[in-house]
């Protein structure tokens, strides 16, 4: 299993949302098995920089490549990508 983690914050506090919501539809491409979009709780003071989490399983590289594939993950991209500052990714094998 591949874990896919994707850390965002927005260029504008009031993009939060648009950038949450935007994430939401990737949720939408069949392959995951497992898919979140979820606002980060900012607990950790060392970690308030990242404004979204998006979270998802998959069940092998082949699930993860077919998801980035997918039309609709450029298309949210497209969406998405001017309303964000940062993006941190990590695609870890699970044992």
């Amino acid at each position: 299993m591949i874990r896919h983690i994707v850390f965002f914050s927005a260029r504008r506090k009031e993009d939060v949302e648009a950038v949450r919501s935007g994430l939401q539809a990737l949720g939408k491409i069949p392959h995951s098995s497992l898919f979140e979009v979820t606002l980060n709780t900012k607990v950790d003071p060392l970690s308030d920089a990242i404004d979204v989490v998006v979270y998802a399983e998959f069940e092998d590289e082949a699930a993860l490549a077919a998801y980035k594939a997918h039309p609709l993950y450029a298309e949210t991209t497209s969406r998405v990508k001017p309303l964000r500052e940062l993006r941190y990714s990590a695609d870890v094998v699970a044992a």
